[in-house]
């Protein structure tokens, strides 16, 4: 059943307004968008968009309600809900220590947001997510797609192809090891010029087509119904610049956090945002605490935090439902993101460890 225009929650002059340009039902709204909604009855493109966020909830909201009505409301107990969740797939990161924190990787239908200074290696990490959602279920992949919402630009393909490549490369070497047929068959599909392919890119300027991509997502999760994987890199950006009124970016910073709960819970992906951080003036001292504020906080399921000790690259696990907090070390390489590996040393003749990689120093200089 369709919702008429005069049933929504929405300004009594805004209704007028849709009447009077002719709209009838919801659907009829949704299929304008913003900006030719915006054009139809003369409002800004950011009233245009809060409007459609409401109306796209509420018929949300219609087609649970008569979902439930005809029996299928979902109820279950905890244990069923605890089988649910262990049968959830992870997205392996190629750093083990991380890996390890995070419970097995990067977890199905739940969001996790990434916050650091530039540099640390935020979209390195998304880069390589993008690649191993990819990885096949007989090499302990998800065998799936990924989604790239870029907002900053900092999508670097000649990277990717660097990431994908030592994936590739990776897999051919687990396959030479054990010879089994399954790894075959999965490598005759797993090349460089696929997983290029199954990466579905798009390029965000400002929040109105940021908002406009991710409400508009679900259509296109349901042609790729193998997408497992959507990255934001830059959820801070946009929002960061020309808002004059904070009420209506938090209202839509609200909007778009449901929105991508319900992605992340529909069609069972990973939803990974990456976050600016921004300076805290207290009483005594300054910190760096993530942007957006404390309410967009609560958005995410897991929070991680890139940071530098010196030249030394450590993620910290700040929010999590079911890991304790934890800081490991990573390392940024040619092949991607991977753990940091101790240094190779040897014996010299007078049975003091060197590192081959180093030149010895004279005197009384610390090797770093």
């Amino acid at each position: 059943m369709q919702r008429e225009v005069g049933t929504l929650p929405l300004a009594p002059a805004l209704r007028a307004r849709l009447a009077a340009a002719g709209f009838q039902t919801a659907q009829e709204l949704l299929d304008t968008g913003p900006c030719g909604l915006s054009k139809e009855i003369g409002i800004s493109r950011e009233e245009a968009l809060e409007a459609l966020q409401v109306v796209r909830q509420e018929c949300h909201r219609d087609a649970a309600r008569t979902a439930g009505e005809s029996g299928a409301t979902r109820r279950c107990t905890a244990l069923e809900l605890l089988e649910e969740e262990q049968t959830q797939g992870f997205i392996i990161t190629f750093c083990s220590a991380l890996d390890n924190i995070l419970g097995g990787g990067v977890q199905l239908t739940k969001i996790t947001e990434i916050c650091g200074a530039p540099g640390v290696g935020k979209t390195q990490l998304c880069m390589q997510l993008a690649v191993d959602v990819q990885i096949p279920e007989c090499f302990g992949g998800v065998a799936g797609e990924a989604v790239f919402i870029d907002t900053e630009g900092s999508f670097m393909v000649d990277r990717v192809v660097e990431i994908a490549a030592a994936c590739v490369q990776h897999c051919h070497l687990i396959a030479e090891a054990q010879q089994e047929e399954d790894h075959r068959k999965a490598l005759e599909t797993f090349s460089l010029e696929n997983i290029l392919s199954h990466i579905y890119y798009f390029r965000c300027r400002d929040y109105i087509e940021l908002l406009a991509q991710v409400y508009l997502l679900p259509e296109f999760l349901s042609e790729h119904s193998k997408v497992r994987l959507v990255v934001i890199d830059g959820i801070a950006f946009p929002f960061r610049h020309d808002f004059e009124d904070l009420s209506l970016r938090t209202r839509l910073l609200n909007g778009l956090a449901q929105q991508l709960i319900i992605i992340a819970n529909d069609h069972k992906s990973a939803v990974v945002l990456t976050n600016q951080m921004t300076t805290r003036i207290g009483q005594t001292q300054s910190t760096l605490v993530p942007a957006l504020g404390e309410s967009w906080g609560h958005a995410a399921t897991v929070r991680l935090i890139f940071h530098w000790d010196n030249s030394q690259r450590l993620a910290t696990l700040y929010k999590s439902p079911s890991q304790k907090e934890s800081t490991i070390a990573y390392h940024i390489t040619s092949h991607g993101f991977r753990d940091v590996q101790p240094p190779a040393v040897t014996h010299s003749a007078e049975g003091t460890e060197m590192n081959p990689r180093k030149r010895p120093r004279t005197g009384e200089g610390k090797q770093q």
